[in-house]
């Protein structure tokens, strides 16, 4: 047993094995496109590499699609095989193939604990770190996120290889929390020691973005472009941020350039790719941007997956795009399809009964919160969708407009209210507050 250079002990004896391993790890954290490559050179060198069968579980998840279970839970049985080939393994083996038991079944947050758990000793073993971290992201859970990463943070060695990396995380958890200061601090201290951490990048400019800096903001990311444009489809969402603080300068033109030259440069069905750009085109055509035909391409997998629950912050992003064209018997279809999710027993089932459904219907054009109470209740719940503030917002403008749409005046000056816990007033908020005849914020 030898541990690698993000301190995880694996059983592999195979030298080759061990570096692409490490190789792929680096990747996990830097967000790099040779990842999948790196987890295929590791198995073909050892097909018994316990922690590649269990990571490569875990990325198939973390994709979020209906299809893509299968694999996850072939995965699974790969790395049980493989824990009986290496005669049970090591104990941080173990604990990885558990984790993965967990979120096969679609408990991300116990998969989340058994990691904690399990390597409550050693907080900062990248791997488990990370994997709980995004996991958590996944389900809205911040306050675990930031618990995890402040004990890693409090025991990582500053010149070890993940060192840099866990600080990022750091960074983004305190920036979920609100409290911007110490995430800035953090965030520029993690890149200052691992210049490659695109995680840590993206948690300073949410900082500057969540503040109202749209100067500053943009000036951070074009500094680090260098660093975050290497990245695999991360790149897309940086490019994203970038165009949400153009947006606020109200440079429309610099926007639409950014949507179809790096926000949505391929047609892509994932997941992430979809959020930004439906969420996106939602907020030019909110501001009064004429987006010509972009919805149709969105639209178009949007259709494809509109029976696809898998995470509901994804099902939510297609009935947006579904909304938008125009296409009433897919949004039937999908609201219908998250109100059977909701009746399930996993994590996401529970995100589906407490916001899912109601989120589903304000979408659709359905209903609109009765009440203030039910709004505040909405508003609460929204973090469970999982995913950042920053995405989330586009939920809460939806949100705002539902209920401005009928005129009440008073629910959108709530809804105001609450945002402004954690992001400053910005042109859009504004929109919708003239929408409904008054400008209530000032």
């Amino acid at each position: 047993m030898k541990r690698d250079a993000y301190d995880l002990a694996t059983g592999t004896e195979n030298a080759e094995a061990q570096r692409a391993f490490e190789n792929a790890v680096f990747g996990i954290a830097a967000h790099r496109p040779n990842t999948g490559a790196a987890l295929q050179a590791t198995l073909a060198a050892d097909p018994h590499h316990v922690a590649g069968h269990a990571l490569k579980g875990f990325a198939n998840l973390i994709l979020a699609r209906s299809e893509l279970t299968t694999v996850a839970t072939a995965a699974l049985v790969d790395a049980r095989a493989a824990l009986v080939q290496k005669n049970g393994g090591t104990a941080d083996e173990r604990i990885l193939v558990a984790a993965l038991e967990a979120a096969e079944s679609g408990l991300f947050a116990q998969a989340a604990r058994i990691l904690d758990t399990g390597f409550e000793d050693r907080p900062a073993t990248f791997l488990p770190f990370k994997l709980a971290h995004a996991l958590r992201f996944m389900i809205g859970d911040a306050g675990g996120m930031l618990a995890a990463s402040t004990r890693a943070a409090r025991s990582i060695d500053p010149a070890s290889n993940a060192a840099g990396f866990v600080l990022g995380c750091h960074a983004f958890s305190l920036e979920e929390h609100g409290r911007y200061d110490e995430a800035l601090k953090v965030g520029q201290r993690a890149v200052a020691l691992q210049p490659d951490d695109s995680w840590g990048l993206h948690a300073v400019s949410h900082v500057f973005e969540m503040q109202g800096d749209a100067k500053q903001g943009i000036d951070w990311l074009e500094g680090s472009r260098k660093a975050w444009s290497r990245c695999n489809n991360f790149s897309f969402h940086m490019a994203w941020h970038l165009g949400l603080l153009h947006l606020e300068r109200g440079d429309h033109d610099r926007v639409l350039e950014l949507y179809d030259d790096e926000v949505r440069p391929q047609q892509t069905d994932d997941f992430r790719d979809m959020a930004n750009a439906i969420s996106l085109l939602w907020r030019l055509e909110q501001s009064g941007v004429h987006v010509g035909n972009r919805w149709m391409d969105v639209a178009e997998i949007a259709q494809q997956r509109k029976s696809d629950t898998t995470l509901i912050f994804a099902a939510l992003h297609n009935l947006a795009a579904l909304v938008a064209v125009g296409d009433r018997e897919g949004v039937s279809e999908l609201v219908a399809q998250i109100d059977v999710k909701a009746l399930g027993m996993d994590d996401q089932a529970r995100i589906a009964a407490e916001i899912g459904v109601p989120m589903a219907r304000v979408l659709a054009g359905l209903d609109a919160p009765a009440d203030q109470r039910m709004i505040d209740r909405m508003v609460a719940n929204l973090p469970k969708i999982g995913g950042s503030n920053a995405q989330r917002d586009f939920f809460v403008l939806a949100l705002a407009k539902a209920v401005g749409a009928g005129g009440d005046s008073a629910a959108v000056y709530r809804i105001g209210q609450i945002r402004q816990q954690l992001k400053a007033d910005d042109r859009l908020f504004e929109s919708i507050e003239r929408s409904v005849g008054m400008r209530l914020s000032a």
